[in-house]
């Protein structure tokens, strides 16, 4: 049976693969959804120690608690990051990495430094809440960032997303193990939306070609789970 662990991106949680992972499950794979520290159902958790490392740290114990091995290691968004990391720390529990609509970073790169005008968006609605920087506020209409248009999709968001902490944006990323990272096989998954800001050749070659795009938002998983599920699945 295939494992396949997904990662989401900045202000989600593991409630945002849902639709897709019930699909995925029906299918005969393993699918885990974990979220990370400070958000989604853990929201309550946040402190000025959530950062970027620590989100790292919540996937690999899920790997090690679980004993997982082999896994089709998956990040959205944000969550491109947090997987380059975990494939650094885990190397061995891990045999595909897939980018979803995702940061692609180098070594000594922060999320800042990979979408710059993107972040700083972000941040002018931030806040500060007992001394930690929060952005991402969920407000009236938070769909233009994440691109879901579907109604009932939106009510869904609306009562789950969650503000994330700014230090996990701007912590650079450290990788110590990158030769041996860069040996694991990876894949994109992009938005039609986004692949013209995205160095098409450059992630083609790294992933051997495989990278597709599906036409739609950024939020691919909440507004095609089914065409992206059948992606994932090929990889299996």
């Amino acid at each position: 049976m295939a494992t396949y662990v997904l990662v989401h991106g900045g202000g989600h949680g593991g409630w945002c693969y849902q639709p897709m992972a019930r699909i995925m499950r029906a299918r005969g794979v393993d699918v885990y959804t974990p979220t990370l520290t400070g958000l989604g159902e853990r929201e309550h958790l946040v402190s000025a120690d959530v950062d970027l490392e620590m989100h790292i740290t919540d996937v690999v114990k899920v790997l090690e608690f679980e004993d997982l091995r082999d896994v089709i290691l998956v990040g959205h968004s944000y969550g491109g990051m947090v997987i380059t990391g975990v494939a650094d720390r885990a190397t061995d529990r891990i045999g595909h990495i897939v980018y979803l609509d995702a940061a692609n970073p180098e070594n000594g790169q922060s999320l800042m430094d990979v979408a710059g005008p993107m972040m700083e968006a972000a941040r002018v609605d931030g806040r500060v809440v007992d001394g930690v920087e929060l952005v991402l506020y969920p407000g009236k209409d938070p769909m233009g960032f994440y691109g879901v248009t579907d109604p009932a999709q939106i009510e869904w968001m609306k009562t789950k997303l969650t503000p994330h902490p700014w230090k996990c944006f701007e912590q650079k990323l450290v990788l110590a193990n990158e030769t041996a990272m860069r040996r694991i096989p990876e894949s994109h998954i992009v938005c039609t939306e986004t692949l013209p800001f995205r160095d098409v050749e450059t992630l083609k070659a790294r992933s051997e070609g495989r990278l597709w795009d599906v036409d739609t938002g950024h939020d691919l998983m909440i507004s095609e789970p089914a065409a992206v599920a059948e992606l994932l699945l090929r990889l299996a």
